[in-house]
């Protein structure tokens, strides 16, 4: 099937997606239609699983996709080691309702504890 365009140019969805993983990593959960939330969950759980392998390659990867040089800090020291002993599954999409004014289907992802 492949990835979903969402609507974007290449270069447009792919830095709105940069930034939703960052803001995820960052902050624990965010709210975004579910679409787009689907398509942040691999983006994510493939930087955790980078995070996971902790070498200077896996560091520069994380640093190339990431917007934050604090936010890869984070995932690296505190965000991976918290999955260790887990493989894959490190995020949680819940379906919240209708957005106000398009009615879009919205959801909430957020980390699992």
């Amino acid at each position: 099937m492949g990835t979903r365009k969402l609507g974007r140019t290449t270069d447009h969805r792919m830095s709105m997606l940069r930034g939703m993983t960052t803001y995820l990593l960052e902050n624990g959960s965010i709210e975004t239609t579910v679409t787009r939330a689907k398509e942040v969950r691999s983006l994510a759980e493939k930087m955790i699983t980078l995070g996971k392998t902790n070498t200077l390659h896996s560091k520069r990867q994380a640093m190339s996709f990431i917007t934050k040089e604090d936010v890869v800090k984070k995932l690296f020291n505190e965000i991976a080691p918290k999955y260790a002993e887990r493989n894959g599954g490190y995020t949680r999409i819940v379906k919240c309702g209708p957005r106000q004014g398009d009615a879009a289907e919205m959801a909430i992802i957020s980390l699992v504890d």
